[in-house]
């Protein structure tokens, strides 16, 4: 492992970006973007056309570590290059920006409240990709969408099993046990898989170290005992359906709690825009999000 790269994350002031939309949440992606279903007849085309969506905001003047710890990138992205190198390699050679990996392989059908991810039955092969191509980490998300015990405590087994894999293999992983941000019993759920969470930590061993990534909680400071815990590395919030506003509001009432964005980070870039309006909207956006990332 990088010790660089492990001690940035650690101790260093910024977010993490994340650039993972797959194949499911693509479309939609490219559609706030601008670029509509009309415009790619192919799985592959659409994958060419997200890649030179994130080649334009990786590459971007306003994309930096002063801002960004790292960036969270799907497989095809790492498997892609930028200027010559590989996604990972121009992240934290070109920009100082730590490159992670999403892995799971999409959710599971609704069972128990909870959606389970589908097993990651090539998970050693693509640890070992991972490898070559210089990742830091790893993030795989399941979602809670009631608070069922039993459920919940499904999800949280399922991502330290997981993750202790990702450990052993010299990764740092990010657990995302999403709290669907629209239940009526959210609060409940978050109450339920933070206590779960902490009986998986308790098990870890010194040389065991993870990353949290959740919904941002209806109780302010909620996880406080997560970001403090000796075994969590950090803890990362997702934006989750929230608008850019939203999501930098309560992350800024969540202190130490760090944001992990997509949807928000995104938001307002247009394919259509000038170099110019391009870079002064992302600028704006990633200011506004470290600056609740570092309260």
């Amino acid at each position: 492992m990088n010790k660089k790269q492990f001690e940035r994350m650690k101790e260093g002031k910024g977010f993490i970006a994340a650039l993972d939309q797959s194949g499911g949440s693509t479309p939609k992606a490219l559609k706030n973007y601008g670029v509509t279903k009309d415009q790619y007849d192919s799985e592959e085309k659409m994958f060419d056309l997200v890649h030179e969506m994130r080649t334009r905001i990786i590459t971007s003047p306003s994309f930096t570590s002063e801002h960004i710890l790292a960036a969270i990138l799907f497989e095809k992205t790492m498997d892609g290059k930028m200027e010559g190198m590989y996604t990972g390699d121009y992240l934290w050679q070109k920009k100082g920006i730590i490159p992670i990996l999403k892995i799971d392989k999409g959710l599971s059908e609704l069972e128990d409240g909870v959606q389970l991810m589908n097993p990651i039955t090539d998970l050693d092969e693509k640890l070992k990709r991972a490898k070559q191509r210089n990742i830091f980490g790893t993030k795989m998300r399941s979602v809670i969408k009631s608070a069922n015990f039993e459920g919940i405590k499904k999800i949280v087994d399922q991502q330290f099993k997981y993750g202790k894999k990702i450990v052993e293999a010299g990764f740092i992983p990010i657990l995302e046990p999403e709290v669907n941000i629209f239940i009526d019993d959210k609060d409940e759920s978050e109450h339920l898989m933070k206590a779960e969470i902490l009986k998986h930590l308790e098990d870890l061993s010194e040389d065991e170290t993870i990353m949290l990534k959740l919904s941002l909680p209806s109780q302010d400071g909620l996880y406080s005992d997560l970001i403090n815990h000796q075994r969590v590395m950090r803890v990362a919030a997702l934006s989750g359906g929230y608008s850019r506003k939203e999501a930098v509001d309560l992350l800024s009432r969540n202190k130490k709690m760090i944001a992990s964005y997509s949807r928000a980070l995104l938001e307002g870039l247009n394919v259509d825009q000038s170099d110019e309006e391009f870079n002064e909207t992302l600028k704006k956006s990633i200011n506004q999000i470290y600056k609740a990332s570092i309260t």
